[in-house]
C-alpha cells in the first residue's frame, strides 16, 4: 500500500510539475494557443505532440503486461465505439476548456497555487460530476 501511495504522490507530482513548466496550469497560455483566428501561441501544441508520443509508448508497453509495474493487474480501456454520449461530452470539454482556459488536471494545479478562477471552475467541474452522476442513477433505475 505504501508503495501504491508513494508511486502514486510522485506521478501526481511529475504531472503537476510537467504542467506548471508547459504553461498548461496558465488559463492566457491556453487561451492563446486555442485561439487560431487570433494571435495563436502554437507552444502547446509541442506540450501535446511529446504527451501523445509518450502515451503511444506507455499503452504499446501496457498492452504487453498482464501486471502494472507496482504488480497490480492491468486494466486498459476496451471500448472503442464513438457514441452520441462520446461526441456531446467530448464537445461540452472543449467549450468549458475553451471558455475558462482550464481543463481538469492543470484547473486542480492552478487551484494549488491559489488561482480564484480555478477555484470557481473545480466548483463548477465537481458540481457537474455529481449532476452527471445523479443522471446516470436516474437512467439505471428507469
Amino acid at each position: 500500500m505504501v508503495r501504491y501511495t508513494l508511486a502514486s504522490a510522485l506521478a501526481g507530482l511529475v504531472f503537476g510539475l510537467g504542467l506548471i513548466i508547459s504553461g498548461m496550469a496558465n488559463p492566457a497560455k491556453v487561451l492563446g494557443f486555442l485561439d487560431l483566428a487570433g494571435l495563436w501561441d502554437p507552444s502547446l501544441a509541442f506540450v501535446m505532440g511529446g504527451a501523445i508520443l509518450v502515451g503511444l509508448f506507455a499503452f504499446t508497453v501496457a498492452k504487453r503486461r498482464t501486471l502494472s509495474f507496482l504488480g497490480f493487474a492491468m486494466k486498459l480501456p476496451t471500448n472503442t465505439t464513438v457514441d452520441r454520449r462520446l461526441v456531446i461530452g467530448s464537445l461540452m470539454f472543449g467549450v468549458g476548456w475553451g471558455i475558462a482556459g482550464f481543463c481538469p488536471g492543470p484547473a486542480l494545479v492552478a487551484l494549488g497555487a491559489g488561482y480564484t478562477k480555478a477555484a470557481v471552475f473545480a466548483i463548477a467541474m465537481v458540481a457537474g460530476m455529481v449532476l452527471f452522476e445523479l443522471i446516470e442513477r436516474r437512467r439505471a433505475t428507469s
